[in-house]
């Protein structure tokens, strides 16, 4: 009952906002809106059906699987794990695949679906290697990010600006709904075998956003390579054109169990291989693992449904409509607004805090963490906007300073929080932010950009992992402040 509860209060704010938007600014058809309010309600069932699934089977997958590649003490096994895992569960991933195919139009056809999908993949799977070897080895987390970061810079300065957003936007994708939850359980898995406490703790984040990195990485170094011609800037319609109400719904379900069953079949592929040579789990164990998996994809699908089919249409029309105002304050307001409350209804975002929770046995609660991001992904949106309505702002004037901002200031924040800020990055752009804050900041484009459209669109995503990363940082330096305090205080009283 408790998940229900909790689901519904993250789906209910978008909802509230949409609707407050219907009878102010922005009047939204009728049967669009209809749709929008029947995908809510998929959403609500979905996410809360999709958490079950992930407590039950998805996190103790991967703390098992973390615990026993670490129990085996060998270099080479750690290194093998890590790239068939990264590999295969970002393939998994659905976000993943609905970028791969916009990259796929927006380069008319000259880079494939496939080709994006596999370059992603593979830098996922060397980075989560870099990540498993940073927590075996005791490597400090900020000089990874700084190292690589660094990687980044100079391979951006050979790249299109094209290529700049996408593969940031991959970064954000690649980490969504199925993804982080079993990344992070894999690091709570490798950490916990840690003698020191502290240590563990701190080492149990910071993998999903280590592991993101790949993506960036990979996307850059094809565009380097490759250098298409004669990209196309056309904006797909996300109007389903359907007359009839619940047409979308099916023609999404139709294709979202057999996409949805792709994406768990790795997990249960992985599962099976270590249940027969390591786990040799039994009776209420096993099933409790078998309904955690089937729960997870019958929640996938339900929730990615409601998703696309209710929530996509009203975005790109909300975007359209706000874009017309007379005054263009409303854009960065709105965009604010839905930025704010849209990550409140993300499934990973709910997974991280608990985790955060439990591994910090409460010192850091949920409802904190909830309002730095919510701030944080609410300013990324809004400066998304501000980028798309000012002529000649590109995507590299607030990502350039923005990440060496990040970077810099892990430098100064403690560990735990420099791992949970970057991992608090990758799961604040999931499947809601690449679907309905997108099909707004499309909206937005399509009246402010002209044919520029899909190329102001790309980055989005982008912001969305960055500014969480400086928001997170910042509460963890607001944590060191008040601790000080406290010891000071108690140093005085022992006085």
């Amino acid at each position: 009952m408790s998940k229900f509860k909790e689901v519904f209060f993250s789906v209910l704010p978008i909802t509230v906002i949409v609707l407050i938007l219907h009878f102010t600014l922005t009047p939204i058809p009728p049967d669009s809106l209809t749709r929008f309010l029947i995908g809510a309600l998929f959403i609500f069932i979905g996410l809360s059906i999709f958490l079950f699934g992930i407590d039950l089977g998805i996190t103790p997958l991967g703390t098992n699987i973390g615990s026993t590649i670490s129990k085996t003490n060998k270099v080479w096994i750690v290194i093998v794990a890590g790239l068939i895992l990264g590999f295969f569960i970002s393939v998994a991933e659905p976000d993943l695949q609905i970028l791969a195919r916009r990259v796929a139009s927006v380069t008319g056809g000259s880079i494939s679906m496939i080709s994006i999908m596999i370059v992603v993949s593979t830098g996922i799977g060397v980075m989560l290697v870099i990540g498993f070897l940073r927590i075996v080895y005791n490597l400090h987390i900020h000089m990874v990010f700084l190292v690589f970061y660094g990687i980044i810079l100079i391979l951006a300065i050979f790249a299109s600006p094209v290529f700049l957003a996408i593969s940031f936007d991959a970064s954000g994708a690649t980490t969504g709904a199925l993804t982080v939850p079993f990344i992070m359980a894999l690091a709570v898995g490798i950490s916990t075998l840690k003698k020191d406490s502290v240590a563990s703790e701190s080492d149990s984040f910071g993998l999903v956003g280590v592991a993101s990195i790949g993506a960036i990485m990979g996307v850059l170094t094809l565009g380097i390579i490759t250098r298409p011609e004669g990209l196309s800037a056309v904006l797909d319609d996300h109007i389903s054109g359907f007359a009839e109400l619940f047409s979308p719904f099916l023609h999404e379900l139709s294709v979202l169990w057999y996409e949805s069953l792709i994406a768990i079949l790795p997990l249960v592929a992985i599962f099976l291989t270590f249940q027969f040579k390591s786990f040799h789990l039994r009776g209420k164990h096993l099933r409790r693992m078998i309904k955690g998996l089937s729960y997870t994809y019958i929640g996938l699908v339900v929730f990615l449904t409601g998703v696309n089919a209710g929530f996509m249409d009203v975005g790109a029309i909300v975007g359209s409509a706000v874009a017309r105002l007379d005054s263009k304050v409303f854009v960065v307001l709105v965009g604010f607004v839905i930025g704010f409350v849209t990550i409140l209804a993300e499934p990973a975002v709910l997974v991280l805090t608990h985790q955060i929770e439990d591994v910090t046995s409460g010192y850091v609660k949920r409802r904190v963490i909830f309002g730095a991001l919510t701030i944080g992904v609410g300013l990324a949106v809004a400066l998304s906007m501000i980028r798309i309505i000012v002529p000649g702002m590109q995507l590299w004037h607030i990502l350039l300073p923005g990440f060496a901002i990040s970077v810099g200031m892990s430098f100064f924040v403690r560990k735990l929080f420099v791992g949970i800020a970057f991992d608090s990055g990758g799961v604040a752009s999931g499947p809601m932010t690449a679907t309905f804050i997108l099909a707004f900041s499309q909206g937005v484009a399509s009246v402010e950009s002209g044919e520029d459209v899909l190329f102001n669109a790309f980055g989005m995503i982008a912001l969305v992992a960055m500014t969480p990363i400086i928001t997170l940082q910042i509460l963890g330096l607001i944590y060191q402040i008040k601790e000080k305090k406290v010891k000071k205080i108690g140093g005085k009283a022992d006085e």
